[in-house]
């Protein structure tokens, strides 16, 4: 019994490494990749730089007579004001009604149902058009100067390599507009809002062919394998999974703990490949485990994470609905308490107040109270009371964090995780519901930042610590970090390399044997 175990151990990891190395190898040099350069996206940050500064604000109509103008009713989820499409500000209205049931377990992606409202003569503004696209692109930063290159657009797409991205979906389908600046920068641009939704470098295209587009086999998504690109990935991190379980004992039996073999090794492997894949398994094989683990993890697979926790009741926070009233301050007084260089005016309620949020190209946003345009500051005792009413369940604590923790902190833009809104100080407050949930409240706006639970946080643990090894007194001791990932990366591709040479070394003295077989054997024809 124990011979036949270990004849199918060998057997099992042996064929299963001819198919699998090469996935191996092409995940640890990807992965290299993505430390540097990740997959194109346009944080909060870039899309405000980029906006050009709405002025003075003359001409501008306020934003209840927009409203009405536009025939928009009701109280709405979101409105915005910024210079957004084609170089001219709008208003971007999401009313309430157009949020889904789901919403709260999952958000509404952004865009979904938003209208589009010129701010200086109320009109409802139709789909973008090549138009519009270009012209927002042309705002959005293309080359200056009588000899510059004009935006040149490419064609609509509903999705290609750089916007696998669910949070596009409002917006698709999208305009590809290449600028022509000095590093050939291709713009998204919404159809339905004519914003900029997205840039991809030339360096960011080029390098992701090499990254995050094989990492997360994304040659999968988009074609007819689409529907079956999350079993894909998750069936073949199991297998790989399988795999090196199977090598890691395999690796163990065949290594001499005592007495060494004839030759003075404790590795009966002779040949270069084979020597250095038994060693490099043995010492890099449990960190592959732990990478392909994780990465697993970072698919959810069949939704192991989800707790089906209720939905925030973020209106605790907000204490009345998002709906102007006729008389609030027009935005040139807005933008005049605000300042030069203000980007984006939004909109919302906080603890019963009207209050609008000025966003400049850099920094927090400066608060507005939406009657008179006066300075508003949150008021945190009252915050911290009404919190309480975020979830049906008793609130535990509110804790006031004055610096990053294991569950609460900053990565790179460029990174998975990255790009977020991260300020500090931060409320915590940690509730004693079913999903022991955990949210994050901005103290300077009274906004939610986000929302931890139970199963959140166990994808803290299996998934960002332990792939992209997101631990504070590592990533604040660069490059420390680097260092570690780069080398155990590249032990990884060591070992999945070899494996890729003796799998196709056996598979080619499979063929030559079938080859010399089918030669020696008569044929039919001498046979009868």
């Amino acid at each position: 019994m124990r011979v036949r175990f270990k004849r199918w151990l060998f057997l099992v990891h042996r064929w299963m490494g001819v198919g699998l190395c090469a996935f191996f190898a092409m995940w640890f040099v990807s992965g290299v990749v993505m430390m540097y350069v990740g997959y194109p996206k346009l944080t909060s940050a870039e899309r405000l730089a980029h906006l050009p500064p709405l002025g003075d604000g003359a001409g501008l109509l306020g934003p209840r007579e927009a409203l009405d103008r536009a025939g928009v009713a009701g109280p709405l989820r979101e409105l915005r004001l910024a210079a957004g499409r084609a170089g001219r500000p709008v208003y971007l209205a999401v009313p309430q009604t157009t949020a889904t049931a789901a919403e709260g377990r999952r958000r509404a992606a952004p865009g979904a149902g938003t209208v589009v409202i010129d701010a200086r003569s109320g009109q409802r503004l139709p789909a973008a058009d090549v138009a519009a696209a270009l012209a927002s692109a042309t705002a959005f930063g293309a080359p200056a100067g009588a000899d510059a290159p004009l935006p040149r657009h490419i064609g609509l797409v509903q999705e290609d390599a750089f916007t696998h991205s669910r949070a596009l979906d409002a917006h698709r389908p999208l305009h590809q507009v290449q600028l022509g600046d000095v590093d050939d920068t291709r713009l998204y641009v919404s159809s339905l809002t004519g914003e900029v939704v997205r840039d991809a470098t030339r360096t960011e295209r080029l390098w992701n062919y090499a990254g995050a587009w094989i990492h997360w086999l994304y040659p999968f998504r988009g074609g007819v394998l689409d529907a079956w690109w999350a079993d894909i990935v998750n069936w073949l991190s199991i297998a790989g999974i399988g795999l090196v379980l199977a090598g890691m004992g395999v690796g163990l039996l065949r290594w001499r703990f005592g007495r060494p073999y004839k030759s003075g090794s404790r590795s009966p492997y002779g040949g270069r490949a084979m020597r250095w894949h038994h060693i490099g398994g043995l010492l890099f094989g449990a960190v592959t485990l732990t990478w392909i683990f994780s990465g697993l993890m970072s698919m959810n697979p069949w939704r192991l994470f989800d707790t089906g926790a209720a939905p925030l009741r973020v209106q605790a926070l907000q204490g009345i609905g998002l709906q102007p009233a006729p008389g609030e301050a027009a935005p040139a007084a807005l933008l005049a308490a605000a300042g030069a260089g203000t980007r984006e005016l939004r909109w919302t309620p906080v603890l019963g107040t009207p209050v609008v949020q000025a966003h400049g190209a850099l920094g927090a946003p400066r608060l507005l109270k939406a009657v008179d345009a006066s300075s508003h500051v949150v008021d945190e005792v009252r915050l911290h009371a009404a919190i309480a009413g975020l979830l049906p369940a008793p609130l535990f604590r509110v804790e006031r964090l004055q610096a990053y923790d294991f569950h609460y902190y900053d990565r790179a833009a460029h990174t998975m995780t990255g790009g977020a809104e991260r300020p500090l100080p931060v409320l915590r407050a940690v509730f004693g519901d079913a999903q022991h949930s955990w949210v994050h409240i901005d103290p300077a706006t009274g906004a939610v930042l986000g929302r931890s639970d139970s199963g959140r946080r166990a994808s803290r643990w299996l998934f960002a610590l332990l792939h992209s090894w997101d631990w504070l007194p590592l990533l604040d001791r660069r490059p420390l970090w680097d260092v570690l990932l780069v080398a155990l990366s590249l032990g990884g591709a060591l070992v999945s390399v070899t494996g890729v040479v003796i799998g196709w070394r056996r598979l080619g003295t499979k063929v030559r044997a079938a080859r010399a077989s089918r030669r020696d054997s008569p044929s039919d024809f001498m046979v009868r």
